[in-house]
């Protein structure tokens, strides 16, 4: 019996060991991979049911499907924050109160479910969830969770984040009213938030080892401002946790509107209904300023379209004006100052030209 974790171009993980130290909280991009069909028929159940505990937490496995077990897992450790996708046959997966007093790593387990039915019971209640629903539960919690297939599928999928509870900037008992509840990945922060963990996970090989602290942030901070949204919490919360919850509004607000090239404080302000300066208020303690921080994230994807291989032959121009960037001159300035290398002379190092 063996478990095979592949390499991947961004950082060698050679075993489940690394998305444990993921959780962590290791301040890089690593790349995980577990497949049953890289294990012998007859031990696949059991390999599955080892991994899963140690790569997450102990779990009580059932496999609820006719045929052999098939599991395809991948992990993107992004600093403290884990992205997760799995495609899986149908099974059941149980956290007991003794499973959680051997081990409990404290995380909020966020679930998008692109492909099936799950099912989940916890405390006396019970859900269930269809394609694009968003589901939140945590690891000090016994819960049943099954999934079955659903329209004549063989498989379920699904994508989600494990997030330590210390870094969502909500409090605890406001988070808590959330745990099970249905929260819709179709629409508004949901979508943006969906969008986000299927675009990293497809994109993974674009980015670079230390990108992956600064997308976790990006996955918390669009966790928060769903969590926020849903709980109307400007009605609900202190003064502290509102600007905190306004913020993180903001910062999604940026994130859906980086193409437009008239965002800018003084827009993303009227568009909040503040004033400039209580803006940056807002922003005082950040490391950047607001304006310093729209600019990265359009220089960030920017860079990422420029290694997409599939937008080889997307002009450069047309990438940067894709991202708020109207004057290729102001953009390649921008870009060579950010990154000490021009546009093209990235695209053509990302895709090896000339080598």
């Amino acid at each position: 019996m063996h478990v095979s974790a592949h390499d991947v171009p961004l950082h060698r993980a050679s075993d489940a060991q690394h998305a444990k130290q993921g959780l962590a909280g290791r301040e890089m991009l690593i790349e995980t991979a577990f497949h049953t069909r890289d294990v012998l028929a007859p031990d696949r159940f059991s390999c599955w049911r080892e991994h899963i505990s140690q790569t997450y937490v102990p779990m009580d496995v059932e496999d609820d499907s006719t045929a052999d077990t098939t599991v395809s897992q991948r992990f993107l450790a992004l600093g403290a924050v884990q992205l997760w996708t799995m495609e899986h046959s149908p099974m059941t997966l149980r956290r007991t109160q003794k499973l959680i007093q051997q081990s409990d790593p404290e995380l909020y387990h966020l679930s998008l479910n692109l492909r099936g039915t799950m099912g989940l019971t916890s405390s006396h209640h019970e859900a269930q969830y269809e394609r694009y629903d968003l589901v939140l539960h945590d690891t000090s919690r016994p819960h049943l969770l099954r999934a079955i297939t659903s329209h004549g599928e063989d498989t379920i999928l699904g994508t989600g984040l494990f997030v330590p509870r210390k870094l969502l900037p909500l409090p605890e008992n406001a988070i808590d009213s959330l745990i099970m509840r249905r929260l819709s990945a179709r629409e508004g922060i949901g979508a943006l938030l969906a969008q986000f963990l299927t675009q990293v996970t497809r994109d993974s090989g674009s980015y670079r080892p230390d990108d992956g602290p600064r997308l976790g942030t990006v996955a918390v901070d669009l966790l928060s401002a769903l969590f926020a949204h849903t709980l109307d919490a400007g009605n609900t919360l202190p003064p502290e946790s509102h600007q905190q919850t306004l913020a993180l509004r903001i910062r999604a607000f940026i994130q859906a509107n980086l193409h437009d090239p008239q965002l800018a404080p003084r827009t993303t302000a009227a568009a909040h209904n503040i004033s400039t300066s209580y803006l940056h208020r807002l922003f005082q303690h950040e490391e950047e300023t607001v304006a310093a921080w729209i600019r990265r994230q359009r220089l960030e994807h920017t860079r990422r379209d420029l290694a997409d291989p599939a937008q080889r032959t997307t002009p450069i121009y047309a990438i940067a004006a894709r991202w708020g960037f109207p004057r290729a001159a102001d953009f390649t300035r921008t870009f060579r100052t950010a990154y000490g290398i021009p546009p093209r002379d990235y695209r053509n190092q990302a895709h090896g030209d000339g080598e």
